[in-house]
């Protein structure tokens, strides 16, 4: 007779097998001690980025004025992401239009709050998260990325391995639990990308989802949904845009941040099944967070669109979905769709984005089409947000 097995010591066991070999891994990308870098760019990036020729760039630094580049093998130029913020700053001094080049708030602005959510695994919720994150950090914005999952892939695509990093604690659990939460800037991180800040996630967060209950049970917790707006609040003055990587799930977590946001961006694989499983989702949402709306919370927001993602231009079905979403929801739907790319899933193996890896890691066709689909999307949302400090047609 066949022995069963304990179900709990065999996932248990899987999962500690799985760590090691995670961890083992991280150290072959990253020795012991060390911590992720980010590459430097070229001249060309740079010029891209800053929206200036790189004859320009090349004369700054003939003139002595600015950051010098670093010189490599034929007397390419290549900046690090420093370098760039310090240009932003000496460009906006000489421009005569405020935003040029630093694009962030200004004196009356509110912080932009873009929730990421889906409720269905595989929509590339955690991928556009990171991008969005990192580009405007590119873009000279101040950001704040929360990792809001307690699966924590976006965490560990920015260098962290929640179970060897956050022993500790350091999540957002930690400023909004209900018994002695700490300051929200004692779990901000600062990252190896400069200009965006990250608070990580791991397994803690599911204590939230568990102890909702019991202090609502209790009427400690009436208004748990203003609490990741709360703690907003106290480093607001830090930040332009934060984002905030949901769970793929509609518990307590996801309604606290989806009142404390500004914006909602929501990610659709553009198949049958995914979305009808974002119709079960939008149901769900409306009904829940029509109760909190009752209850005192504040349902208002700039913006709410949905984000075609993993999207195969030549897949006739797929076509059949984005045309059918952009006839029932209009404008709610981005322009433009990101695509389904070998660049960006091979990018990930080494828990980097397509912002990070080297462009000779790819063929240039196969880069440079991800990178124009990734860039046309954020830059959609950039506008949105320019859009909602009252600056249109900024961006």
């Amino acid at each position: 007779m066949r022995r069963q097995e304990r179900i709990d010591v065999l996932v248990g066991e899987h999962a500690a097998r799985l760590s090691e070999r995670l961890q083992q891994h991280r150290e072959q990308l990253f020795p012991p001690d060390a911590s992720k870098e980010l590459r430097k760019f070229t001249s060309g990036e740079v010029a891209d980025l800053l929206g200036v020729k790189d004859a320009y760039l090349r004369k700054l630094h003939l003139d002595g004025r600015g950051p010098s580049p670093e010189t490599r093998a034929g007397g390419r130029r290549y900046y690090s992401l420093e370098d760039v913020q310090a240009l932003r700053v000496l460009l906006e001094k000489g421009t005569k239009t405020p935003g040029t080049y630093i694009p962030g708030r200004r004196a009356g602005d509110h912080l932009q709050v873009i929730t990421v959510i889906n409720f269905k695994g595989g929509s590339g919720k955690t991928t556009t998260a990171a991008h969005l994150a990192q580009k405007l950090a590119l873009d000279g914005y101040r950001v704040l990325a929360i990792d809001l999952d307690p699966q924590a892939s976006f965490s560990a695509l920015h260098g962290f391995q929640p179970e060897f990093d956050l022993i500790d604690g350091g999540t957002l659990y930690d400023a909004i639990r209900y018994d002695d939460p700490v300051p929200l800037a004692d779990v901000i991180r600062k990252s190896y990308f400069p200009g965006l800040d990250i608070i990580p996630g791991n397994l803690d967060l599911m204590e939230f989802e568990h102890e909702t209950p019991r202090a609502l049970a209790e009427r400690s917790a009436q208004f748990f949904f203003t609490r990741v707006g709360d703690k907003l609040a106290e480093v607001q003055d830090d930040y332009d845009v934060v984002v905030i990587d949901c769970p793929p799930q509609l518990g307590f977590l996801t309604m606290s941040a989806l009142s404390a946001a500004t914006a909602v961006l929501v990610t659709v694989h553009p198949q049958m099944l995914d979305v009808m499983s974002m119709c079960q989702f939008l149901l769900m949402t409306s009904n829940l967070l029509g109760v909190v709306a009752e209850a005192g919370g504040n349902m208002s927001y700039d913006w709410l669109r949905y984000v075609v993602t993993r999207y195969e231009p030549g897949d006739g079905p797929q076509n059949q979905m984005v045309s059918f979403m952009r006839s029932m929801f209009g404008e709610h739907v981005l322009n433009h769709p990101v695509l389904k790319s070998t660049a960006i899933s091979d990018a990930g193996i080494t828990k980097q984005t397509l912002y990070e890896v080297e462009r000779t890691q790819f063929t240039r066709s196969t880069y440079e089409r991800a990178m124009e689909s990734l860039n046309a999307v954020n830059g959609e949302i950039e506008a949105l947000i320019q859009t909602a400090w009252g600056r249109k047609g900024a961006v």
